[in-house]
């Protein structure tokens, strides 16, 4: 699997750098952005180093897809919202040149208009423990597949 040491998101895959990780499998992790449009917003990220979604094998996809597709349950779950956001920039307004996929919790009135992405940040210790409750949900929800 290719890993790319100047790449943040391949050091945090690798444990190299830290964040509050919400799931790990070998072919993929989730965790929380440090820059959150709300809290409990999980960036997913494949193990090995691409940078667009057009660059992921196909064969790759559905275990990627998946778990954004589960990340989307737990997180609202988790955080008593009313659904997500899930987005995937390839190139232009892409912070990190590693394929992200973001899964912001979603409340009707949360104030989120068009593609304007407002940012905030976590309290100290919010970060862990908003993690280890979309954990909990993450880990009850694979337990029953």
């Amino acid at each position: 699997m290719s890993h790319d040491p100047s790449c943040v998101f391949c050091r945090i895959v690798a444990q190299e750098a830290p964040a509050h990780e919400v799931l790990r499998t070998p072919t993929v992790v989730a965790f929380l952005d440090v820059r959150p449009v709300f809290r409990g917003h999980v960036l997913v990220v494949p193990a090995e180093h691409v940078v667009t979604l057009p660059d992921l094998a196909a064969d790759r996809l559905p275990d990627y897809m998946g778990t954004v597709q589960m990340l989307s349950r737990a997180v609202p779950q988790a955080l008593g919202a009313q659904g997500t956001f899930v987005a995937v920039n390839n190139v232009v307004s892409q912070s990190v040149p590693h394929l992200h996929t973001h899964v912001v919790p979603r409340t009707k009135g949360d104030g989120l208009r068009g593609f304007f992405w407002p940012r905030t940040s976590y309290d100290e210790g919010e970060a862990a423990r908003t993690a280890e409750r979309i954990r909990t949900v993450v880990e009850e929800l694979s337990s029953s597949r």
